[in-house]
């Protein structure tokens, strides 16, 4: 195996069974698993089970690692493919969400600088939580981690050109949400 990064001796390890191997990729990688899932948690407990089923997923998957791409890029594919699976799962449970919330008090005066900043948020938190859950990794992907085409396609699977339709339809329903169409 071919792994072009610094995570080569330990990923090899890990695969050979070394655990404590495993742990320090863990240790290594936590912050980046965490900060990407950070986008699609919607509280601290959800989010410490989106980085849980991450590791999982890898220490599970480990062997499939073919080290053509460092281990860094393979770890942020399986991070983007864990949340878009717990978005899908949380809109199956949740497909009528109300808009009551947006009556509600913020829940966390730490959001914004003030009322206005904390009521935009809301809102685009209700409207994004509203989008399928294609729309809503694709927006998150691109407007909130700035990741480019080539690099959505890659952490997706999907085409270019299917991550750029999505795109333009994901930003198109957010506006709908948000401008109160909410037909779709």
């Amino acid at each position: 195996m071919a792994v072009p990064d610094e995570d080569a001796d330990l990923v090899r390890a890990a695969i050979g069974g070394d655990d404590a191997a495993f742990t320090e990729l863990v240790r290594r990688h936590k912050g980046t698993v965490l900060r990407s899932a950070a986008r699609f948690a919607r509280n601290p407990a959800e989010l410490e089970d989106l980085g849980q089923e991450t590791f999982l997923r890898i220490y599970r998957d480990l062997r499939s690692f073919r080290g053509d791409a460092p281990f860094g890029h393979w770890l942020s594919r399986i991070t983007v493919h864990v949340c878009y699976d717990a978005l899908r799962k949380r809109r199956r449970e949740e497909k009528d969400i109300s808009l009551e919330v947006l009556a509600a008090p913020v829940a966390d005066p730490s959001a914004g600088n003030g009322p206005s900043a904390q009521l935009a948020r809301m809102i685009l938190d209700q409207a994004m939580s509203r989008l399928k859950p294609e729309d809503r990794l694709v927006i998150t992907l691109f407007e909130l981690e700035d990741r480019s085409v080539r690099e959505v396609a890659e952490l997706t699977g999907w085409s270019e050109t299917r991550v750029k339709v999505r795109a333009f339809r994901a930003r198109q329903a957010l506006k709908r949400l948000i401008g109160g169409d909410d037909e779709r």
